[in-house]
């Protein structure tokens, strides 16, 4: 039997890159998963079908997670389409803007951190309805342990979600729930803006040798939210191949 084999998931932000890896992977280990897309259906519809194509169940539900009203609404959906909620993996994002603390705009900074705000809502609804025993995970950065010039807001606002969680993790523990964070190191996926000196410069100071790859990051939130991880809460696990 899979490992998720009745479980139902949740990723946010799963169309593509790290989403999309995370919803095949849970897909994979026998979870039925709930795509969220901004607004690419195609890309999301695509996700579903790859992850009927290996025997569970998907739906793809747009959300924009800064709209609380339909942050209710998925977990209201989720509940209606397949009866439950055991999982859930807050991935989605915005554009990350890397500025100068001196040159970071009102508009860029709140573009961020309106993101957050809606992950920490995101958060309060799997506490109003995931079942007893389920798992959480969010997805931060490696960022977080670095002081990185131009990185302050961004940084800033991926520390939240992971203080966000920590206290989520007292909250609902009595409940068999488990609330940890994945905080990735430089991935390789289409968002990535580097030219190849800084990759090649990030590849040197990596143990490991590489740069991350989205299945990097799925495999170590599928260990998360597996049963062997019902001792591990509050955590941060930093999925960076030893950069950080």
């Amino acid at each position: 039997m899979s490992s998720l084999q009745g479980k139902v998931a949740i990723i946010t932000g799963s169309s593509r890159g790290i989403g999309r890896a995370i919803a095949e992977r849970l897909g994979r280990d026998g979870a039925n998963v709930v795509i969220t897309y901004a607004g690419n259906r195609d890309k999301a519809e695509e996700v579903v079908r790859a992850i009927e194509a290996g025997g569970s169940q998907a739906i793809a539900i747009q959300l924009d997670v800064r709209n609380l009203e339909e942050v209710r609404a998925l977990f209201e959906k989720t509940t209606q389409h397949f009866g439950k909620v055991d999982i859930l993996v807050n991935n989605a994002a915005g554009k990350n803007i890397f500025k100068p603390t001196s040159q970071m705009s009102e508009d860029e900074y709140n573009s961020m951190f309106d993101i957050t705000r809606g992950v920490y809502f995101t958060l309060q609804q799997a506490a109003h309805h995931l079942a007893d025993g389920g798992r959480i995970v969010s997805i931060s950065t490696s960022g977080t342990a670095m002081a990185i010039p131009a990185g302050g807001a961004y940084a800033g606002c991926k520390a939240a979600i992971e203080h966000f969680s920590a206290a989520l993790a007292k909250e609902v523990g009595t409940r068999g729930i488990t609330v940890n964070t994945v905080s990735p190191g430089v991935t390789d996926t289409d968002g990535l803006v580097l030219d190849q000196e800084q990759v090649n410069q990030l590849i040197a100071q990596t143990p490991l040798g590489r740069l991350g790859h989205p299945d990097d990051v799925a495999s170590a939130v599928a260990m998360l939210v597996s049963d062997d991880a019902h001792w591990v809460t509050g955590q941060s696990l930093r999925a960076n191949g030893g950069i950080v």
